[in-house]
């Protein structure tokens, strides 16, 4: 760290644009790490001299604040901690989240929608910003695809967590009969690289496609062939951005997109050949899911990775997912890049 601030004042360091920006980024980076150590220490130094200066006082106020801010101190390091955790390469990056209904038809469509409203109140409670990148509206209810960016420190290294298949059995709204259904949905993550991360895109292999975009009617409807859908067509990766009014910054934005998806490829081919793990994207059904959400005939929600239980699901819906996220973390450790 020194050594980087050394660099930053040296006369000539601004003259080359390039890597300055790669020595500021390495600074920031390493300070979302020192700064809050720094800050623990100092609360640390400030309430041990507190505690000396109460060593033979009576004020009850006084120490039921002392035990309060120890208390604080100690959730602070404790999660402290477990960020220490995340020390992949890309754990500190923001996050692309993407949601697509499987088995179960319109509930499944509507299961979709409620997941992102689910990771969406999630990310505010952690001060994060959301932004919706591409969002297909189902015709009947729910949506048919969601592409969420979720801005913040270490907004990837959380969700990654999330990656996999989510199940729903509930009574149907939309089955006449009361009948229980039940649905899924899948959910892919992938950190946001930025122009520093070398991907490879050749021109060549895109296949780059314009049209209306679509939405539920009334005046935000576009009247020209704003949206854009790339397919890079080495891999079959297609992205589409429509919610810009802009063609360029939709295409901007999806070129983003398909960054971020061709080098999570990358990252995954990298750890087949390494741990020779099964293939991350599997069937949107039965016996791929990774946490089940039950609403009737009892309600729970269960990590199937970790055994871990919540039986208040309306709370989980309300994007209280910390329990889960942390305890898949805890239990697989940081994963190395």
């Amino acid at each position: 760290m020194a050594e980087l601030e050394k660099q930053t004042a040296a006369a000539d360091f601004w003259e080359d644009a390039e890597r300055a920006r790669d020595v500021m980024r390495e600074i920031n980076h390493l300070n979302t790490w020192i700064d809050p150590w720094e800050s623990a220490d100092r609360k640390a130094t400030e309430l041990v001299e507190l505690g000396e200066l109460m060593e033979g006082e009576e004020d009850e106020g006084l120490e039921a604040e002392f035990r309060s801010e120890v208390e604080r101190l100690e959730k602070e390091v404790e999660e402290l901690e477990f960020r220490n955790m995340l020390r992949g390469a890309d754990a500190v990056r923001d996050a692309l989240l993407t949601i697509h209904p499987g088995a179960g038809g319109t509930d499944s469509q509507d299961w979709a929608e409620m997941l992102m409203r689910m990771y969406t109140r999630w990310a505010e409670s952690h001060e994060y910003e959301v932004a919706v990148l591409d969002l297909v509206p189902a015709e009947e209810a729910g949506i048919k695809s969601v592409t969420l960016e979720i801005r913040g420190p270490f907004a990837y290294g959380y969700l990654r967590a999330e990656k996999g298949v989510h199940r729903l059995v509930r009574i149907s709204p939309f089955d006449q009969q009361g009948r229980r259904h039940t649905s899924f949905a899948s959910v892919f993550v992938y950190p946001v690289v930025d122009d520093a991360v070398e991907i490879e895109i050749k021109t060549e292999d895109l296949r780059v496609d314009t049209y209306r975009a679509s939405g539920k009617g009334g005046q935000h409807v576009n009247k020209t062939d704003s949206a854009v859908r790339i397919t890079h067509e080495p891999t079959g990766i297609v992205v589409s951005c429509q919610q810009e009014r802009s063609q360029h910054r939709n295409k901007t934005t999806a070129m983003k997109m398909l960054r971020a998806a061709l080098y999570e490829r990358e990252m995954e081919e990298r750890r087949k050949e390494r741990e020779k793990i099964e293939e991350s994207k599997t069937e949107i059904a039965w016996g791929n899911q990774i946490r089940s959400y039950v609403f009737q005939p009892y309600t729970l929600v269960k990590d199937h990775r970790t055994d871990i239980e919540q039986g208040d699901v309306q709370r989980v819906m309300q994007g209280d997912l910390d329990e889960f996220i942390i305890g898949y973390l805890k239990a697989h450790g940081p994963r190395e890049e």
